[in-house]
């Protein structure tokens, strides 16, 4: 039986590919920039609803993969990360969803060959593979999905 699997590059533009119950694919980019005159912590109770929106939309999700970034340009960015990989994983455990974090240098090479693949590298794999992502974060978790469903197929 296919399993529906999440994978997300986690981030204020997160890009996100699910493997549905029947084998399709959809994917796309979530925003979850701070809006004005609200507080710090609303992009994320919006993240969380998302991530409840896409579960009931799935009929359910098995497991969760998500991007484990070791390094950021800059300070926000680590910040950001960090809380939108905290209400991830909070949210997995409460729904009782494993999850699972995969090295970026380990999506670039599934997908490209090269562990340290560009964006425009990234965004031609995908398509390479039949996907039209709009932009480089779409195309980071479609890789991710592959390399989930190709380690589920190796199991």
């Amino acid at each position: 039986m296919t399993e529906a699997i999440l994978a997300l590059d986690l981030g204020t533009h997160t890009g996100w590919a699910l493997r549905h119950l029947d084998g399709t694919t959809t994917s796309g980019t979530a925003q979850f920039q701070p809006h004005r005159f609200e507080g710090g912590g609303m992009r994320f109770l919006r993240f969380k609803r998302w991530l409840t929106e896409v579960k009931h939309s799935a009929d359910g999700i098995n497991a969760v993969y998500f991007e484990e970034v070791r390094r950021h340009a800059g300070v926000d960015a680590a910040h950001a990360y960090g809380g939108f990989l905290a209400h991830l994983t909070a949210w997995c455990e409460h729904h009782q969803i494993p999850y699972q974090g995969v090295p970026v240098g380990t999506i670039k090479k599934h997908a490209t060959g090269k562990g340290n693949a560009g964006k425009d590298a990234m965004i031609a794999a995908a398509r390479a593979s039949g996907f039209d992502p709009q932009d480089d974060n779409e195309a980071d978790a479609l890789a991710l999905l592959a390399w989930a469903v190709a380690q589920e197929a190796a199991s």
